[in-house]
């Protein structure tokens, strides 16, 4: 079997995908006038009328969703609810007059939920936060988002955010793999070539690459780099497989585990029991931009924008748990060098292989034939049709 796995069609696919998407033209519903009395400038234009970036402050924005009744409700791409508890304790903190309603489940169970949620007239979520990529090119298409370009807008990375405003990416995330460092010792592995060496056989956990797209792409850019006899390698090592990129990390912070991939982590970190690998060279590990947007259809408008230019603000992409931003003029901890700069971090690829949802299928059923199929339940539970409501 070829190494690389519907390479050609992934590419053509990609290309395909950014001119649809360059010539796509979403309406803003904002008057083409010098300065609207939202706060937003905008213009007309040949192709159609477009937004520019927020003038407001954070604290302007705050009395706008106060007066517009001091409710949001989030959708969140994750893995368990915990994950949310930050972002509801700073935000809680900042902005106590607006309720935050956050609910944490896959990204590929929110944004089904969302269609079916527009199809009965449903709606719940303001904005969503998602990992499925591919689903704001599609919902920009079908005029599902409401054009907006938060707060330091113009400072995003250029591949983090839709030129129109229909998304902005707000934080970014990297998976790869991590290990502890005391029960690795001098024999820790740099990067997932070593994760076949016979020492490690039943000492790792993962992430099922065909249950997470992201963790899918990072099993993906493996199995290109040192082909599938790796694959069949690695299914020899016994790795045990759960639902949730958290679970990696939970088997090798709870002592059971020595390895953990497919899963977040911290670059920076200098101590603790556990380290979060970056490869250095051509090996591959993956990093996105978590595309966020605010829909056309939403209950809370002004509270959705408030959130999108706050979660951009300096502030929070200073507090961003991995050290990068999406942000250029925010300068990355430690002396990381920002995402963009990593050619082995594919922060490109990503977007397009999550464009050709038939190849993903293909190697889901690949990946399933070496590891066996998806067991157990999501590590969010099961929230139902109206989570937030």
């Amino acid at each position: 079997m070829s190494r690389d796995f519907s390479r050609r069609r992934l590419l053509a696919t990609g290309a395909g995908v950014a001119l649809g998407g360059a010539a796509a033209v979403s309406a803003t519903g904002v008057p083409a006038t010098a300065l609207s009395a939202n706060g937003l400038s905008a213009n007309a234009s040949s192709s159609g009328r477009r937004v520019r970036e927020e003038t407001r402050s954070l604290d302007e924005l705050y009395a706008a969703a106060v007066a517009e009744g001091g409710k949001l409700v989030l959708y969140q791409g994750g893995d368990v609810d915990g994950q949310a508890a930050g972002t509801r304790a700073a935000w809680a903190a900042r902005f106590p007059k607006v309720q935050l309603t956050a609910v944490v489940d896959y990204s590929k169970y929110h944004d089904v939920r969302v269609d079916n949620q527009l199809a009965t007239d449903t709606l719940v979520p303001d904005v969503v936060q998602l990992q499925t990529l591919q689903d704001f090119t599609r919902w920009k298409r079908e005029g599902r988002l409401l054009p907006y370009k938060p707060a330091g807008f113009s400072k995003v990375h250029k591949g983090f955010k839709d030129p129109d405003g229909a998304w902005t990416a707000l934080m970014v995330i990297g998976f790869s793999f991590l290990y502890d460092v005391k029960a690795a010792d001098a024999d820790a592995p740099r990067n997932a070539l070593d994760l076949v060496d016979p020492r490690w056989k039943g000492a790792i956990a993962s992430a099922y690459p065909h249950d997470d797209d992201a963790v899918l792409y990072l099993y993906h850019l493996y199995q290109q780099k040192y082909g599938w006899d790796w694959v069949a390698k690695f299914a020899a090592q016994q790795p045990r497989f759960g639902r949730g990129t958290n679970t990696p990390g939970e088997a090798v912070g709870g002592g059971t585990k020595t390895i953990g991939v497919g899963t977040a982590g911290n670059p920076v970190a200098t101590s603790g029991p556990m380290k979060f690998v970056v490869p250095e060279g051509d090996h591959p590990f993956m990093a996105w931009g978590q595309r966020a947007a605010i829909l056309k259809q939403a209950a809370h408008p002004a509270a959705a924008k408030l959130y999108l230019s706050w979660m951009l603000s300096e502030e929070r992409q200073k507090a961003s748990f991995n050290g990068w931003s999406v942000r250029t003029d925010v300068t990355p901890a430690a002396g990381l060098e920002p995402v963009w700069k990593f050619p082995n971090a594919h922060v490109d690829g990503f977007p397009r292989f999550m464009e050709d949802r038939a190849a993903i299928e293909r190697l889901k059923q690949t990946f399933a034939l070496y590891f066996g199929e998806v067991k157990g339940d999501p590590s969010p539970g099961w929230l139902g049709l109206h989570p937030g409501r």
